[in-house]
């Protein structure tokens, strides 16, 4: 079973490594990874001209499965939701207080001895923040 989890991590820090390499590809500065407050979780936060975004990084591997971005559901956006109301409120969102903030899904299938990688922009808009 431990085994189980740990491929799941390996698979989870490999997607995350390959979205960031992704988005610095499409001129995204990434700020943090794995950024943290209490129990929440932003995978990564970048920054591009368009403004701040939050991504929750998907990995799979290629399967029958629904995609990866599927299982962003509502109660994992609204975590992400309040983590990045927790960011922009710290010393190190500050900067970025004033500038458009979109919640972003970046799903990672590796297929083979390859990868393929999906961006939804603003896969989710928050109507409550």
């Amino acid at each position: 079973m431990e085994s189980g989890k740990n491929h799941r991590r390996e698979l989870g820090q490999l997607g995350e490594k390959l979205a960031c390499e992704w988005l610095r590809g499409i001129g995204h500065t990434i700020l943090e990874r794995n950024w943290r407050s209490g129990h929440l979780e932003v995978d990564i936060i970048s920054y591009d001209a368009g403004g701040i975004h939050f991504v929750e990084v998907k990995a799979r591997q290629e399967s029958i499965q629904a995609p990866p971005q599927m299982s962003v559901d509502r109660q994992k956006q609204r975590n992400i939701v309040q983590a990045a109301q927790r960011f922009l409120r710290s010393g190190k969102g500050m900067p970025y207080g004033n500038h458009e903030v979109m919640f972003d899904v970046v799903a990672v299938t590796f297929e083979g001895d390859g990868h393929r990688i999906e961006w939804f922009p603003q896969a989710y808009i928050p109507l409550y923040m």
